[in-house]
């Protein structure tokens, strides 16, 4: 495993539809754009990919897809984590075998295991897995939080190698920093990347670099040179933009953010339904702030 893995701007990248499948030359661009731009990994599947409306087949594919597009350029990590441990592990082995350099794995959701139940699934992950794994603490989607003592713990795993912060608690990502430096916190949060990065995280897990690759890329470099005052000033110029992206239920506006840009379909799956007419308004908004060129549709 390389030492920067899981370090800098991770894009969560969207799953593009066009007509109910899976867009293989939308998604082709969306990953040629971020090798370009310097994005440090890409997940796939995540839950900007709306991976729980994937079937077995569709992630399968979108996995295989998007490692063999990668290829010798960026590193792909899978979203694997689902609310059964043993599906969890079959998901990051079958990951694991297409060429992902890591597994992210969510808090289980919907059965809400206690902290002895998180314990006991996060180690039969990582000990049944082949690749490293980056644990999912966002409690605001499972009903689930990680304590950041268990954290703590399950980072002493050889194989559990990082963390995507995003309970939006500041408490939590300085209690893991401060007991385990060397181990990786990555924000959760757009928003939060760079007051998360002072604290000593290593950089975004983003959505908003769906939108703005090499604007990302730019605030994680300023932050982890200790450039505070650029970092700040890039963190005020895309705070509209972050604020935009979460007025609806994620992906809805990051896809249709993109359907502006001409770059793919804002198509999601239900039950997300498109975009309001009033949230693509803030998003045009926001976007000509930036100074893109957005398309009239």
């Amino acid at each position: 495993m390389a030492s920067n893995l899981f370090e800098g701007s991770i894009v969560a990248l969207v799953t593009p539809f066009r007509n109910g499948r899976f867009d293989r030359d939308a998604c082709a661009g969306l990953v040629d754009w971020h090798a370009r731009a310097g994005t440090s990994a890409i997940v796939a599947c995540g839950t900007t990919g709306e991976a729980p409306t994937l079937s077995e087949e569709e992630f399968a594919e979108v996995v295989k897809f998007t490692v063999e597009r990668a290829k010798g350029r960026l590193p792909v990590v899978a979203g694997t984590g689902t609310y059964d441990t043993a599906e969890t592990i079959r998901r990051t082995k079958e990951c694991a075998a297409a060429g992902c350099a890591g597994a992210m794995v969510v808090t289980p959701y919907y059965n809400r295991p206690t902290p002895r139940g998180l314990k006991a699934h996060f180690l039969a992950v990582a000990e049944a897995s082949p690749i490293p794994l980056i644990l999912y603490n966002i409690p605001s989607r499972t009903g689930t939080r990680i304590p950041p003592g268990l954290i703590v713990e399950l980072a002493r795993h050889p194989r559990i190698a990082a963390l995507k912060d995003a309970t939006g608690t500041p408490a939590d990502c300085m209690d893991v920093v401060e007991v385990a430096p060397d181990f990786k916190v990555l924000a959760g949060d757009d928003a939060l990347t760079l007051p998360w990065m002072a604290m000593g995280a290593r950089g975004i897990v983003s959505v908003a670099a769906n939108v703005v690759p090499e604007e990302m890329v730019a605030l994680v470099r300023d932050a982890a040179a200790g450039d505070y005052e650029t970092a700040r000033r890039r963190h005020y110029q895309l705070l509209p933009l972050f604020r935009a992206l979460f007025v609806e239920s994620n992906p809805v506006p990051v896809k249709a953010c993109l359907e502006l840009l001409g770059r793919c379909s804002g198509e999601v799956r239900l039950p997300l339904v498109a975009a309001e007419e009033s949230t693509r308004a803030i998003l045009r908004k926001a976007l000509g702030s930036l100074g893109a060129r957005v398309a009239a549709v």
